[in-house]
Formats: structure tokens, C-alpha cells, sequence
């Protein structure tokens, strides 16, 4: 095994360019690089075919053998740099660590590289999504419902932004996932002859009364704002959800995954008792 690096000065290369890429939507653009921490993100963004370029690890979290084992059997093996507590203690980003950060390379999420999972696709469309807990969200909801795609049109953030990875638990990486502008996805919609279901208050339909068995997107605006005219006038139908309350609106998170279960149940998605999660808590992983 080749001898580890270390790395203990906060005025180092690597320890600078790893704060830019946390810090700046330009550098991550300019690079094409990303920054992901944990271990589970790190899984995931393997398997979603993502090239890690740089692992750093702090060892007394993480020793080093236990950094090598995550690499077996890729096709790569990238940089791997031990890292003083104070170094890491300035690179980590989440309140709970695992004692790993990465590079990663991003992917480009153009409509025309996009392949849905399945030839009957549901889709989860979000126009215009800008605080990255919602979009981290969003990604989770599509993540546990399987569906074959997400695409973000007209994003006003960056995908790879840090709190989008942290509050998506890595769901970036296990969703198709594609971008585009409203134009463009309408387009990309019809070309593919998949029905276009708006999520509006005017002129709605009880999404209760919607066929989701045929190939179909679900299409969510922002709470303040909604979606733009043009997806209400390419709506096949507006679909809203019956408020009992004195509000008439949800968080978009929360309604994109009742509309998407709906439209799994109504696709057989099956009702089975929950399995035991073959990954550890939150809590006890930093035990």
C-alpha cells in the first residue's frame, strides 16, 4: 500500500481548495468539482457511477483501513490524505461527523443524457426550488418512492451546494436527475409523450381523481410564488390536494410526496411491513 499523505496546516493547498469548493457556487462551476462528507454519502455517490478524485479522514474517527475497504472493487482509486483534528474540525460541515470528507467530480444533468429508470416513467418536476433544504427534501421524497426521475427547471441553486447534499442524505446521487428551463423541460415532456400534472389552486382537479398509471410528471412550483403560466398552460390537468384547514398550501416538499405515493399506489407500489434498516443510526454511527 502506497504511504498515506498527512496533512496538519490549515494553510495547506488541498485544506484551501476543499473551503472554496464548500464556500463558492464559481469555484464548484470553474472546477467541476464537489465536496461530500460521510460515509454513507460517499456509498452512494459511488454507486451512482460519481468519480471520487480526493478522501480526506481524520483517523481517530476513521482509521485508514477502514478508508481503503470503502474503495474496493471501483475502478479507481483516488487520492487519500490523513488529516490533523484541527484541519478536519475546519472541513467538517455537518455537527456530527464520520471523520471523511471527498472530492468529488459533478455530473452535467443535461436533458438530453437523461434516461428515466423505467418506459412508464413518473417524473418529479420542480420549478425554480431555491433554499437547499427543500431541494435536499425533494430528492429524499423521490429517492423513497423509486420514481424514474427528477428534474429541477430554471434552479435558482446550485445541485452541489453542501447543504443540498447534506439535507438530500446523499439522495443526489441515487436520483436520474436532470436540469433544464421551463422551456426546455416542456418541451423534453411532450417529445417523450409524458402527461403533465400541475400542481396549482386554479382550475384543479382532487389528485384523489387522477390516472398516475400512465407515463406522467408531477410538476410542484415554490410555496410564495407557484409554477409560472407556462406550465399551467401546458398542463394536461391542474391537480390540487383538499386542505381541511385555514391555509391553502403545504410545504412543497411535503406535497410533492403525497402526490407521488398516491401515484405509486395507484401503480402497485406494494404495502409491505418495513424492513430493518441495514444502516446504522445517525446516533449510533457516532457513538
Amino acid at each position: 500500500m502506497d504511504k498515506i499523505k498527512q496533512i496538519s496546516s490549515l494553510q495547506n493547498s488541498l485544506v484551501k481548495k476543499v473551503l472554496q469548493l464548500q464556500e463558492k457556487s464559481r469555484e464548484r462551476k470553474k472546477t467541476g468539482l464537489f465536496v461530500l462528507e460521510g460515509i454513507r454519502e460517499l456509498q452512494l455517490a459511488l454507486k451512482g457511477n460519481y468519480q471520487i478524485t480526493s478522501v480526506l479522514f481524520l483517523a481517530e474517527l476513521l482509521p485508514e483501513k477502514e478508508v481503503s475497504v470503502l474503495f474496493e472493487g471501483t475502478a479507481f482509486r483516488p487520492e487519500i490524505t490523513e488529516v490533523s483534528k484541527e484541519v478536519y474540525q475546519k472541513l467538517a460541515y455537518r455537527e456530527t461527523t464520520e471523520g471523511l470528507i471527498a472530492l468529488a467530480v459533478a455530473k452535467l444533468h443535461s436533458l438530453d443524457q437523461l434516461v428515466p429508470k423505467t418506459g412508464n416513467p413518473l417524473i418529479l418536476v420542480a420549478e425554480a426550488p431555491e433554499k437547499p433544504g427543500n431541494i435536499g427534501a425533494l430528492l429524499r421524497t423521490a429517492d423513497a418512492a423509486n420514481v424514474d426521475a427528477v428534474i429541477i427547471a430554471n434552479p435558482k441553486t446550485d445541485l452541489y451546494n453542501p447543504n443540498v447534499i447534506r439535507s438530500s442524505i446523499g439522495c443526489i446521487f441515487t436520483n436520474p436527475l436532470a436540469t433544464g428551463s421551463t422551456a426546455e423541460v416542456i418541451a423534453y415532456l411532450k417529445k417523450k409523450n409524458i402527461s403533465i400534472y400541475c400542481a396549482a389552486l386554479s382550475a384543479s382537479q382532487s389528485y384523489v381523481e387522477i390516472d398516475f398509471t400512465v407515463p406522467v410528471a408531477i410538476v410542484v412550483g415554490t410555496e410564495s410564488v407557484g409554477l409560472s403560466p407556462a406550465w399551467l398552460e401546458q398542463s394536461h390537468q391542474n391537480i390540487i390536494i383538499p386542505m381541511q384547514g385555514e391555509i391553502d398550501s403545504m410545504n412543497v416538499s411535503v406535497s410533492a410526496a403525497i402526490l407521488i405515493f398516491e401515484a405509486k399506489r395507484q401503480r402497485g407500489f406494494p404495502i409491505t411491513p418495513l424492513k430493518a434498516s441495514k444502516q446504522p443510526s445517525q446516533n449510533n454511527r457516532n457513538k
